[in-house]
């Protein structure tokens, strides 16, 4: 699949990056003077940084490939997670939880998101149920993201016999200036290949809608497909209700619960309660700041979300046209791969015989390495802290008895070292075609076990413990029985209903097989919080933090 790329011009490209990256990596280093430093790095990023930072970590390669495949197959209903994006993980995000969580952590002086429910609620259990949470997780996804850019790069250059050298090549760059640069090397490194990302879309943008004579004409085409499929979704790799790539799916059927409960709605409201995000709130000097990066951040979000939900629909006209009629799926099934090769495959076809082609295809595959380890940069950074930072703080304080936090910078580097090792590991194990998944599962299971609770840290001025935990505990129970009982999608993680029964999932011809857990999960973890608060209202206030 070598054709049309020039390993050469790539292979620079590579190096230069990979150098600037590690010198960035070193930049890091230079400016880290202690753990403060590495946890948080604040007061050392602008809001240009902040907002790309924040950028590529929220997409990465789920959204460029992994989102932008679904989308091929599930059509532009998916344009609907862009707007969640945007207004979910954005505006809400910076204006609603943003700004109370920056002026909170920073009265408190809490370094991690496990630290700040930790202090709110004065909490160990809390602060120590957050960072496993994360340390169980986090691993799936990170190993999800790096397994499919690493797929794709393979597969696409052809070199698939040097795959483990790919591997572990990517693990080792993000490893090095992730131990040694802490938070601050991974937002400056944020923030250049959300840079490369940025350009890279835009230009695949373009040259599509150049291809498909415009929006309207490649939409009117795409109504055209459709028209000739007369309904057959057979070999489109969608669920019943399906109805064309320009139109929502039939309310209340298979296809339309797998898109809006598990792709829109798992990933738009999974955002607010991410643990690598969150920590780039805290890093602001102040809200003025946080308001700039918004308005950077919405752009940069429009236009690489908005351009793979585009483009991934529209691949189909160019398949059907130029390969006997499939589609995109239909496409990738014939060759032998899955949905996270659509996009990859059609940038990889597009510019193959266009002018200044190679060079076009090089920057989408950079683009591919930067969308994979911005995210996992930030990952592992999350990680290591919540095991050298928020774990061995609550060890130490309940071996010694005093309240103090951890200040080893070598203890969070240890712990991101090993869990690295770890991700690799699960790369192997991993199967294909996960990313969108991995980011879904993630992001629903840590939405169901602290949204409402984190909400409720910042707005009550009475913030119960016990309401906050009988919340984290019922989401946490009821998301993971679903996932690993109940939905079809899900439970490819670990098959532990059909270890027990011989079957996938109890029930696998019944409607809750393909609702999304968070579905269900997160309204009972509100109602069970908000029941709490209102049956306990006279317990003593537990922290004095939220008057500000």
């Amino acid at each position: 699949m070598t054709e049309g790329i020039d390993l050469t011009l790539f292979s620079v490209m590579t190096v230069i990056f990979i150098v600037i990256t590690l010198l960035l990596g070193w930049y890091g280093y230079k400016n880290t003077s202690d753990n403060q430093d590495f946890l948080l790095g604040r007061n050392k990023a602008s809001p240009l940084v902040i907002a790309l930072s924040y950028g590529a970590t929220f997409l990465s390669a789920s959204a460029v490939i992994g989102f932008g495949g679904q989308s091929a197959v599930h059509g532009m209903s998916l344009m609907w997670l862009c707007f969640l994006n945007l207004f979910a993980g954005l505006a809400v995000a910076f204006l609603i939880f943003g700004k109370r969580t920056r002026r909170i952590g920073r009265k408190l002086g809490a370094a991690t998101f496990a630290d700040l429910l930790g202090k709110i609620y004065q909490s160990k259990g809390i602060r120590t149920f957050t960072a496993i949470l994360i340390l169980v997780m986090m691993p799936v996804y990170a190993a999800a993201v790096l397994k499919g850019g690493v797929n794709s790069l393979a597969v696409i250059t052809g070199l698939t016999d040097y795959y483990n050298y790919i591997l572990i090549g990517l693990s080792l760059v993000v490893g090095i200036y992730v131990v040694y640069g802490g938070i601050i090397a991974v937002m400056y490194n944020d923030a250049l290949q959300a840079s490369i990302m940025f350009i890279g879309m835009l230009v695949i943008l373009i040259v599509t809608w150049a291809y498909t004579g415009g929006i309207t004409a490649g939409n009117e085409q795409l109504v055209s497909l459709w028209d000739q499929r007369m309904g057959d979704i057979s070999g489109l790799g969608v669920a019943p209700g399906f109805e064309g790539w320009t139109h929502m799916s039939e309310f209340g059927s298979r296809e339309w619960l797998t898109v809006v409960t598990t792709f829109i709605m798992g990933v738009g409201i999974g955002a607010l309660t991410q643990p690598q995000l969150v920590v780039r709130y805290m890093s602001a000097k102040n809200d003025k700041d946080l308001d700039k990066s918004l308005m950077i951040g919405s752009i940069f979000i429009m236009v690489v979300v908005g351009a793979a939900y585009t483009i991934g629909p529209l691949t189909n006209i160019f398949f059907s046209e130029n390969h006997d009629g499939m589609m995109a799926f239909e496409y990738m099934s014939y060759l032998g791969l899955g949905t996270d090769f659509i996009v990859p495959q059609f940038i990889l076809e597009i510019f193959e015989n266009m002018t200044f082609g190679d060079v076009f295809i090089s920057l989408f595959l950079l683009s591919l390495i930067c969308a994979s380890i911005s995210t996992i940069s930030a990952l592992m950074h999350t990680i290591g802290v919540a095991g050298g930072y928020d774990l061995f703080s609550v060890y130490k304080s309940r071996k010694t008895g005093k309240q103090a936090d951890s200040q080893s910078v070598n203890l969070n580097r240890v712990f991101i070292v090993v869990f690295m090792i770890l991700v690799v590991v699960y790369c192997y194990m991993m199967p294909n075609d996960i990313i969108a998944k991995a980011t879904s599962i993630f992001m629903g299971v840590t939405a169901a076990a602290l949204l409402p609770a984190y909400f409720y840290s910042l707005y009550s001025k009475r913030p119960m413990k016990k309401a906050a935990v009988s919340s984290i505990c019922v989401g946490t129970v009821t998301y993971m029985f679903i996932a690993l009982f109940l939905n079809t999608g899900l439970s490819i993680f670990m098959p532990v209903c059909q270890w027990i029964t011989g079957s996938k999932v109890l029930f696998p011809d019944s409607i809750i097989a393909n609702i999304d857990p968070l579905i269900i999960a997160l309204p009972l973890s509100a109602l069970t919080l908000v029941a709490f608060a209102l049956v306990h209202n006279k317990e003593p206030h537990t922290a004095a933090t939220n008057n500000s």
